[in-house]
């Protein structure tokens, strides 16, 4: 596995993807609604709409990324990482709110119905806006997951999102083509409204679990399958295990059983091997802290130490690590079945 980046290379790269993604924005805006100028379609309409929310959320998305890359100092001692959830919710609102005016304006045309004209122009315009945004989404969710960038990620699955009700509405806007049924334009609004205000309900969801420090189910279970994978001899137990995200930055805290009999060196090289296993696998972007416990008489049941002369009873079975026993604010015991 490759080196990963520092935290300040990880948020250079988010940032400089960040320009283009905004930059890129701007244009797609342009011909978007240039294609509604064309053609009078509140479909097309919808995506112009939600074209704004895009240049807008980039744009705040930009200068979080700018606020969350600022070194820790003594106001914010675990940095500015949070802003990225911040933007993220905005970013979010933003979304719903484009989804409830396309609803509106839906809903006028559904009324007061007029003529859609140079549709076979607006259609190519709008099919290149959205390949150019499924790429761009595509390579935003990647940079994203390198960086450890929640606010990219949600730029990403944003852009992705349009993407893909940009595909729905140019095959309604072909029917509408080939068939003249003029209510199909305010039809494929309505549909892909509704789709706009689920993914922004989405990406709200996400912030908030971010700023209220929400347990990440996914990383966890990736984090544990690894420890026990990859789990030395000397490490008896673990326990009271947390994991809170600031940005690109994972700050874990946990309780570490060691034979009690180590000196304090021998304890600081374990801790340093478990920070640098972690660190191997999930990244520099780490705060690990540890504190050191030492093991009682029970703790031999589960112990698989092999040479240990101070042992009181003998090894009955290895205690498997899971995201529920590691938040455990005790040691754990060998029960019998």
């Amino acid at each position: 596995m490759g080196k990963k980046p520092d935290s300040m290379q990880s948020y250079k790269t988010a940032i400089g993807v960040q320009k283009w993604i905004t930059l890129l924005g701007f244009m797609l805006l342009g011909i978007k609604f240039w294609a509604f100028f064309l053609t009078h379609s509140v479909a097309i309409l919808t995506d112009a709409l939600e074209s704004i929310v895009n240049v807008t959320a980039g744009t705040i998305t930009l200068l979080s990324l700018m606020v969350a890359a600022k070194p820790r100092d003594s106001s914010h001692p675990y940095g500015h990482g949070k802003a990225e959830f911040i933007s993220a919710g905005i970013e979010g609102t933003l979304i719903t709110l484009a989804g409830l005016l396309i609803f509106y304006e839906a809903g006028k045309k559904l009324i007061n119905p007029g003529e859609v004209s140079s549709l076979d122009t607006g259609l190519i315009l709008i099919s290149i806006s959205g390949i150019v945004n499924l790429l761009a989404g595509l390579f935003a969710i990647k940079t994203g997951k390198k960086t450890n960038s929640v606010g990219i990620t949600a730029t990403g699955k944003h852009l992705i999102s349009d993407a893909v009700s940009t595909t729905g509405l140019v095959i309604g806007l072909i029917i509408l083509y080939f068939t003249g049924w003029q209510w199909i334009d305010s039809a494929v609004a309505f549909l892909f409204g509704g789709m706009i205000i689920y993914t922004g309900y989405k990406i709200v969801r996400t912030s908030i679990a971010g700023i209220m420090d929400e347990a990440d189910e996914e990383l966890l279970n990736s984090l544990v399958k690894y420890l026990n994978s990859n789990r030395m001899e000397n490490w008896v137990d673990l326990h009271n295990l947390r994991v809170i995200k600031y940005g690109n930055r994972l700050h874990i805290d946990c309780h570490l059983t060691l034979p009690w009999y180590m000196n304090l060196n021998e304890a600081h090289i374990e801790i340093d091997s478990l920070g640098s296993l972690i660190k191997e696998e999930f990244g520099d972007l780490i705060e690990l802290f540890v504190h050191t416990d030492g093991c009682l008489p029970f703790s031999c049941k589960i112990c698989s130490k092999q040479e240990c002369d101070v042992r009181k009873n003998p090894f009955k079975e290895r205690i498997e690590w899971t995201n529920i026993n590691l938040f455990e604010n005790q040691k754990h015991e060998y029960h019998y079945q």
